[in-house]
């Protein structure tokens, strides 16, 4: 669902009027913006209630000397709306990427509550052009109240089920309202239904939300810029993203393999495997690529934090910590352990002898047959009996005979194999890995090895 929605029935400083409703919005770079805003920020808060905006003056922020935008109405939510868009025009001239831009409003918001930081409340959604929304929590409770404000979001996406509103006696089958190509996440300062997962955003945290999944890194916007939805002018000239800046090649290149090799459009809706597991999901971004085309999906990471962030990322059916090849190897994780697609996105560089985990990828296929998908970063010297190597950065490189020495011995089917992708760049040099897609043949998925 590409749809962006605003809805704000909070009170904030500020009279009640046509000009103090939420959301604001304001046009820049010939790009629409709409913010929405719940708390109280005292920086931008007249001193004087019945003060005129014409005798207000606001504190500017970054690099700002100058204001182009002024508030209409009396609200602190206002006045710093129109400070942030001040700022972010005088600090570029070309127009932003999304972990630049990204950044830039992580920076203006701490800036914004510092130094009074205890009786601040600022939580707000941002939202620029068609795609791009921003939310930030910086969460409080009024002098004399003890009402909580907060963000709270949480992630709706196939298949739906239905859920109980919290204040009202009153259910919502979303399988009535969307199909199996949304997905939709719902922003308020507090859950609004029964038997969802809703999570509190962070203090001081910044997301950045995309077709329904919301991001926490540059390196995961970076990813979304590539895709081309970043920001777009006929305004201003944009600034190119460089190919490598940030480390996010990898899951998107791996899903352009796995269309490849399985002649699906990436752009058209269907489910692509019943069960997929991702090895070492870190925080997500991996299974946001895969999450639309598989029916049920498993995330593993050793890091709890890692796995906390893959959890709130809001795209996975079950989060598991622990070792990658635990999934696979024992019963007891929802009774089963097969899978018709696994695939593993930058793990291999962190793991020597792949061995086990191909025996264990290949047995965990046996029952379903189905797709096994990997990166993994190659060694260009091929001399030398050695298999691996662990590189000055602490990441091993495999060799290419080694890994197509294991794709033979456990009986895997090569779909597509491609040997010189630039995954990411140190030191500023490239450096290059496979993209292999594997599949079991038909014959070979009930043979059981030893």
């Amino acid at each position: 669902l590409h749809e962006l929605k605003y809805s704000n029935t909070q009170h904030t400083k500020g009279g009640v009027s046509l000009e103090n409703v939420h959301p604001f919005q304001r046009e820049m770079w010939g790009i629409q913006w709409t913010f929405a805003h719940n708390g109280e920020v005292p920086k931008f808060s007249p001193k004087n209630p019945q003060e005129s905006c014409e005798t207000t003056e606001f504190p500017t922020l970054g690099p700002c000397s100058e204001a182009v935008y002024h508030p209409i109405g009396d609200t602190d939510s206002e006045a710093v709306f129109c400070a942030m868009l001040n700022a972010l025009r005088a600090e570029f001239t070309t127009l932003p990427t999304l972990p630049v831009l990204y950044e830039a409003i992580q920076k203006l918001s701490c800036e914004i509550v510092k130094g009074q930081e205890r009786e601040t409340i600022f939580n707000f959604l941002l939202g620029c052009g068609q795609f791009n929304m921003f939310a930030f929590s910086w969460p409080g409770s009024r002098e004399g109240s003890k009402v909580w404000n907060g963000l709270h979001y949480v992630v709706r996406y196939p298949p739906f089920t239905s859920a109980k509103l919290k204040d009202v006696d009153y259910a919502v089958d979303f399988n009535e309202t969307n199909d199996e190509n949304d997905r939709v996440a719902i922003i308020a300062t507090k859950p609004l239904t029964h038997g969802e997962n809703w999570k509190e955003m962070e203090r001081g945290q910044l997301l950045m939300f995309d077709k329904g999944l919301p991001y926490s890194r540059p390196y995961e916007c970076a990813d979304i810029e590539r895709c081309g939805r970043g920001l777009s002018s006929r305004a201003i000239p944009r600034t190119e993203i460089c190919p490598y800046q940030y480390q996010s090649n990898i899951p998107r290149l791996l899903k352009q393999s796995v269309c490849t090799a399985l002649g699906k459009d990436e752009d058209c809706p269907g489910i692509w495997a019943e069960r997929a597991v991702d090895l070492g999901c870190g925080s997500g971004l991996s299974g946001a690529q895969f999450r639309h085309r598989v029916g049920n999906l498993t995330g593993v990471d050793l890091n709890p934090e890692m796995a906390k962030e893959a959890r709130d990322r809001g795209c996975y059916d079950r989060i598991v910590v622990g070792d990658a090849e635990c999934i696979l190897h024992k019963e007891g994780y929802a009774g089963t352990r097969e899978y018709d697609f696994v695939f593993a996105c930058d793990l291999f560089a962190y793991i020597g002898d792949l061995r086990p985990m191909f025996h264990t990828v290949r047995k965990s296929l046996e029952c379903r047959g189905g797709t096994f998908a990997f990166s993994a970063e190659i060694w260009k010297e091929e001399d030398g009996d050695a298999e691996f190597v662990l590189q000055s950065c602490a990441r091993f490189a495999h060799k290419r005979r080694y890994i197509r020495s294991l794709v033979e011995e456990f009986g895997f089917e090569t779909l597509s194999l491609s040997e010189s992708a630039i995954l990411r760049k140190h030191d500023g040099k490239d450096i290059v890995g496979a993209l292999t897609v594997l599949s079991l043949p038909p014959s070979l998925r009930h043979v059981i090895m030893i």
